[in-house]
């Protein structure tokens, strides 16, 4: 398939696509008799797995360095694996942080909820706000 259509079907442009390329994140494409880049529909499986590894936030530098292992084949699944595993983790935490934001606003909500009447009694009447008064200064000398 030519570079549009791969982009319109991996939701990628066809800018990316080339960035991905000259950077080692996609194997360069085979061309065909005009030059243009051919696609084999299997590498929309491996753009859809970097666009997960980017979406759980995997740096660059590491999504170059399993698509460099797994350029180089069987041997490297363990390191893969380790690389993986590791993203998991932050990926992990990462999750585990967001669930503690979100109870948060969820109890800050409930609040809100639970407390219509003082809302309402708010808008109606909203507390008096005094003003401090303005501090004098001394004139300096000069």
């Amino acid at each position: 398939m030519k570079i549009g259509e791969l982009a319109k079907r991996s939701g990628l442009s066809a800018h990316t696509i080339r960035y991905y390329e000259r950077i080692g994140l996609l194997p360069y494409a085979d061309r065909n008799q005009s030059s243009q880049r051919d696609y084999d529909a299997s590498i929309l499986i491996w753009i859809e797995f970097l666009g997960r590894l980017k979406t759980t936030g995997m740096p660059i530098r590491d999504m170059l360095r399993y698509a460099a292992l797994r350029e180089r084949g069987v041997g490297t699944e363990a390191e893969r694996c380790d690389l993986l595993e590791q993203h998991r983790a932050h990926v992990r935490a990462h999750v585990a942080d967001l669930q503690a934001c979100l109870l948060v606003l969820d109890t800050k909500i409930a609040g809100y909820a639970g407390n219509q009447q003082r809302i309402t009694d708010y808008d109606t009447t909203p507390p008096e706000r005094r003003r401090k008064p303005v501090a004098t200064r001394a004139a300096r000398a000069r």
